[in-house]
């Protein structure tokens, strides 16, 4: 299935770079670019917590890891409260007493809850206009809830027993129920604390990337066991390959499928842009949710659902996984998938989800 998809993004690299040498006459070439583009954004908000992942393991460590041994749970499982590729694998990997749940904890876990906590949600929140926020905060609701099939799935095919992956995700379920009772209750005081959260982490990244590259300026180390920022880099540099060809093959299907969308769309009660940034949502989430003035209210609760689990599926998350542990690539892909389309499919079967 790796080489398969491999295959698939280096063909979508020669489409995209044969089209820009053409001029973008078919649009392929402007998704191409747009993948290198996208370098800068990822390192400015990867970079620096990969190299101050040691350090964060080592202080945080301290008081993790007796905390979850007393619960039998992996401390890997802390590091999944951030996004994959914001620190979250490093972390997940370093404080791992089992290689194998810090794989599926920094990849599976982190690429689905820890890019909700700290990504979908305070920038969602922050784009969507006020009107839309209640339903948007109820599609994340149930996203949530759909979320624990997807990472038992992912969980199952990383290796782990049905019983193991229960009880590994209990941290995540108990902090997820108390997200889900936050967004229900008091949505306005969750939206402050999410965007605080947000400018904490980029604070923290930042000066994460000063430190690591003052070490490799000067050679001097301010912080000792700071991951040199060449290594950070080399990740950054190895999902931008991948976008290259993931950004311009996602446009092909868009394209494919749009006449699918608004037929399916038409079946299910919503418009064909409510469907069309799901699909968007599978690059990234960023277009996703500047769509949603234009989605009706079914459209804007489902998709706030999918993007729990499906945001990112085909370009950064994925692009990540090939370029730490290609093996975990079906793990992380089946798991984000079905975790989308439960939540997906959930919205639109709950009575009321739609009203604001």
């Amino acid at each position: 299935m790796n080489e398969v998809l491999m295959v698939v993004m280096a063909v979508g690299a020669v489409l995209g770079g044969v089209d820009r040498i053409r001029g973008n006459k078919w649009g392929f070439g402007d998704k191409f670019e747009s993948g290198f583009m996208l370098l800068g954004p990822m390192a400015l908000s990867m970079a620096g917590m990969i190299c101050l992942s040691p350090v964060l393991a080592d202080l945080l460590g301290r008081v993790v890891v007796p905390l979850y041994r007393i619960i039998g749970v992996d401390p890997a499982m802390f590091g999944s409260l951030l996004a994959v590729d914001m620190g979250g694998y490093q972390l997940a990997k370093e404080l791992a007493a089992d290689p194998l749940i810090g794989s599926y904890a920094g990849l599976v876990v982190s690429s689905v809850f820890g890019c909700t906590l700290v990504f979908t949600i305070p920038v969602g929140m922050g784009m969507i206009p006020k009107a839309d926020r209640p339903l948007f905060a109820k599609g994340i609701m149930l996203g949530l809830a759909a979320m624990p099939l997807g990472l038992v799935a992912g969980g199952l095919l990383t290796g782990l027993s049905f019983a193991a992956c229960l009880h590994q995700n209990l941290p995540i379920f108990a902090l997820a129920l108390l997200l889900l009772l936050g967004l229900w209750r008091a949505p306005g005081k969750m939206v402050k604390g999410f965007c605080l959260l947000a400018e904490g982490i980029r604070v923290l990244v930042t000066i994460g990337l000063v430190l690591a590259a003052v070490g490799s300026l000067t050679g001097w180390q301010p912080i000792k066991g700071l991951a040199p920022i060449e290594d950070a880099m080399a990740v950054v540099a190895s999902i931008g390959v991948v976008m290259l060809g993931s950004l311009p093959m996602a446009e092909l299907l868009r394209r494919g499928l749009s006449r699918p969308f608004a037929r399916l769309g038409s079946l299910l009660g919503m418009n064909p842009q409510s469907l069309t940034a799901m699909l968007v949502s599978l690059v990234s989430a960023m277009p996703a949710l500047s769509m949603f003035e234009d989605m009706d209210s079914r459209g804007k609760v489902a998709a706030g659902a999918f993007l729990v689990s499906g945001t990112s599926l085909l370009a950064a998350h994925m692009g990540f996984v090939v370029s730490t542990e290609p093996d975990m690539l079906a793990p992380v892909l089946c798991g984000k998938a079905l975790g989308a389309i439960a939540a997906a499919v959930l919205a639109l079967c709950v009575r009321g989800s739609t009203e604001a």
